[in-house]
């Protein structure tokens, strides 16, 4: 892979990702197939695989005429670095501002934040 991927995606590229995630590799033709709710075209899933070679995140192969596309970029990985990204743009680094953020919404349920406390714990050794 010869770029690091930018680590932000669109609604489109992400939902594209998700599909090549789940497979070892998917035509066009599969990817829009997996796709619904709504679906994508296939010119826009063509011009999104292209974007997503250009960022990094999909390669393909040609076997014939047919072009195969997977995902290089681990899910994982992708999260991993949007969240990086957020911590960075919108939290000046700060661990803490970005939990303290998560923590203070109300949309976070009791049993969410039971589980976060129970991660902390184990984290310390507590």
């Amino acid at each position: 892979m010869g770029k690091e991927p930018s680590p932000t995606l669109t609604g489109a590229e992400l939902r594209i990702m998700r599909v090549l995630w789940t497979r070892d590799e998917a035509t066009n033709v599969d990817i829009v197939g997996a796709i619904d709710n709504p679906r994508l075209a296939r010119n826009t899933v063509m011009t999104t695989l292209g974007v997503l070679e250009r960022k990094g995140y999909v390669d393909h192969r040609v076997d014939g005429r047919t072009f195969l596309y997977r995902a290089v970029v681990a899910e994982d990985d992708v999260r991993a670095s949007v969240l990086d990204s957020v911590l960075q743009r919108f939290f000046g680094g700060s661990a803490e501002a970005l939990v303290a953020k998560l923590l203070d919404r109300e949309a976070i349920s009791v049993t969410d934040r039971e589980r976060i406390q129970a991660l902390f714990e184990k984290a310390s050794g507590s």
